[in-house]
């Protein structure tokens, strides 16, 4: 008999994390993300796992992005020895994704410690460190896409394009039992069929048993020249009135999407010509990783570098990945557009600029990705009046 067990993303959107048995005593894991939003559901990153990770031999990553890979390191910590099997653009982005999921743990729990000795409780541990992370790296196994491959004896594997994100997969698995073979698909986090810079998803045409997501089932988007346009009224609004646009980003495909439709403006003179800055190490690395990988750009993307441009640069655009470089902004006035992570407004170098921009009447704040429930873009977005930054509240008075 087959079983798969949900461990995360059913009931919540995020902590993805499914396990495959099959009767021989077969196990695959797909997918090992962190739970996010708010501090009740990021509780449920140290729970027990629901299994034992050294019976893991081969773990299959979707993607990259944190709440499909972000326990990848803990799950090491945890007894894990075998296989990641994942596609090659999404290896080489796990090695920056993890990392500074490990910095920030490792942030995290000083902060915590600190303020548990001023009140005399215990100090509290990373879920995982920077070295837990580093080690994780070695059991990446790259895989192209359109073969099949052996995972486990009786239990065989396919990757398709997902859209979504640089490397995003959807998982064909075949389980083999007593002669006959079952067909599950997994579909990671899809993308839309309008998407920038990646491939449409595959249609994958038959299946016996079917695992998909829903981040948005229950929604309706505007269409793509609807959200373009909304953008670039942002920008001429934050303009008009001398005051920055401030986007939170994630740093992984949205703050590339970004770059790409700025660009786009730039090269069509839509777009004045005011410093943009790109305010997150992690979505500089992650661009860079973007560029090494053309060979899994779309068609209007790789027209772009074939015209010789490219799609992620601007004479405007300003990398500020030091601490300096960062605060720098703030002091200066006037309009300017700054991508930030995190995109749910909840760590990272956003929360500055929200705290300094927020407030101004004049100032667009974009936001541009999911927020989960909790979250300080999740409040924004509802319409919240304050939102809590360094323990001060601040009004809410740009336009949103």
């Amino acid at each position: 008999m087959i079983k798969v067990t949900c461990f995360g993303a059913a009931g919540s959107v995020t902590g993805s994390n499914y396990l495959v048995e099959a009767s021989l005593g077969t196990k695959v894991l797909v997918d090992c993300g962190l739970f996010q939003g708010g501090k009740e559901m990021e509780s449920r990153n140290g729970e027990d796992w629901g299994y034992d990770p050294k019976e893991i031999k081969n773990l299959i990553l979707t993607h990259a992005h944190i709440d499909h890979s972000g326990r990848i390191p803990k799950l090491v910590k945890d007894g894990f020895r075998g296989r990641i099997i994942t596609s090659p653009p999404t290896a080489e982005l796990c090695e920056v994704m993890l990392l500074d999921s490990a910095h920030v743990q490792e942030m995290d729990a000083e902060w915590r410690t600190r303020k548990n000795r001023r009140q005399g409780t215990k100090d509290i541990e990373p879920l995982y460190t920077t070295q837990d992370a580093e080690e994780s790296l070695q059991y990446l196994v790259p895989m192209e896409r359109d073969r099949i491959i052996d995972v486990e004896p009786g239990i065989k594997a396919r990757f398709r394009d997902a859209g979504h994100i640089l490397g995003a997969s959807t998982v064909e698995l075949w389980v083999e039992e007593k002669g006959k073979e079952t067909k599950i698909v997994f579909s990671g986090d899809l993308g839309r069929h309008d998407q920038l810079i990646v491939k449409d998803p595959f249609e994958i045409a038959d299946a016996n048993y079917l695992l998909i997501e829903s981040t948005y089932g229950n929604r309706l988007h505007r269409t793509f020249e609807e959200s373009k346009a909304e953008l670039l009224e942002a920008i001429k609004y934050a303009v008009s009135h001398n005051e920055k646009v401030i986007i939170p980003a994630f740093a992984l495909e949205r703050t590339q999407e970004i770059l790409y439709l700025l660009g786009e403006f730039s090269r069509a003179r839509q777009l004045p010509h005011i410093p943009i800055y790109l305010d997150s190490p992690l979505a500089i690395k992650a661009t860079e990783i973007f560029r090494k990988n053309k060979k899994y750009y779309d068609e209007a993307a790789r027209a772009i570098v074939e015209q010789g441009f490219d799609p992620f640069a601007m004479s405007n655009l300003k990398l500020t990945p030091t601490v300096e470089e960062s605060k720098k902004i703030n002091t200066q006035r006037g309009s300017a557009i700054v991508i930030s992570a995190n995109g749910m407004c909840t760590a990272g170098r956003i929360k500055h600029h929200l705290k300094h921009n927020l407030w101004r009447p004049g100032a667009s704040i974009i936001i541009v990705g999911f927020q989960a429930q909790g979250t300080t873009g999740r409040k924004i977005v509802d319409g919240a009046k304050t939102v809590t930054l360094f323990g001060e509240k601040v009004a809410v008075r740009a336009k949103v």
